[in-house]
């Protein structure tokens, strides 16, 4: 397993632990439950973060920008629809 593949799986990994402590988050009964599952997301979407950083600088996750007459004749179509 190479490095990419492991930072990937992690990736995702947090990605979806995200996922569970926002409906925990929403879902809590009471200010303590709430607060404890808070402060879990923050912490969770830091790591998830730095995880996408630390791929965005060793190249193994690319973002590509996309012109502003692109998004004009997406938003056109999906307007027309």
């Amino acid at each position: 397993m190479n490095d990419k593949l492991i930072m990937s799986s992690l990736l995702l990994l947090l990605k979806s632990t995200v996922e569970v402590y926002v409906h925990g988050t929403l879902e809590s009964s009471n200010k303590t439950i709430h607060n404890t599952l808070k402060n879990g997301l923050d912490e969770i979407m830091k790591m998830q973060f730095q995880t996408f950083m630390k791929m965005q600088e060793c190249g193994w996750y690319k973002i590509t920008n996309i012109d502003t007459k692109t998004i004009s004749k997406s938003l056109s179509k999906l307007e027309s629809n």
